[in-house]
């Protein structure tokens, strides 16, 4: 049972690494659009086509009230991805673990 405990143990690093870059991809991507940054400039190009994905389908739930003005789609992200982080990746960690000790 210990490799599927390694196994377990292996999914919940990699998501935990995908997670973060994710979240740092999203605050370059907020701290950017304050300067109105180049289009064209190929990190821009990279950060809207990494995180628009995520961040989309967010600002098109949004109500219309939130929609002009500031954009809160980046705030809404951040607290998944910090759910996901707490929730899903700790109970990856413990699933694997009382595998790994035979519970």
């Amino acid at each position: 049972m210990f490799i599927l405990a390694n196994f377990i143990f292996a999914i919940a690093n990699i998501l935990d690494v995908l997670l973060t870059v994710l979240y740092w991809l999203i605050i370059v991507r907020a701290l950017i659009s304050w300067v109105n940054p180049d289009p064209f400039n190929p990190i821009v190009q990279f950060l809207y086509k990494t995180t628009d994905p995520i961040l989309d389908p967010v600002r098109k739930r949004l109500p219309i009230n939130f929609r002009f003005g500031i954009d809160i789609s980046p705030i809404i992200v951040f607290l998944v991805i910090m759910f996901l982080k707490s929730f899903l990746i700790r109970s990856l960690f413990d699933l694997g673990m009382k595998i790994k000790l035979g519970y």
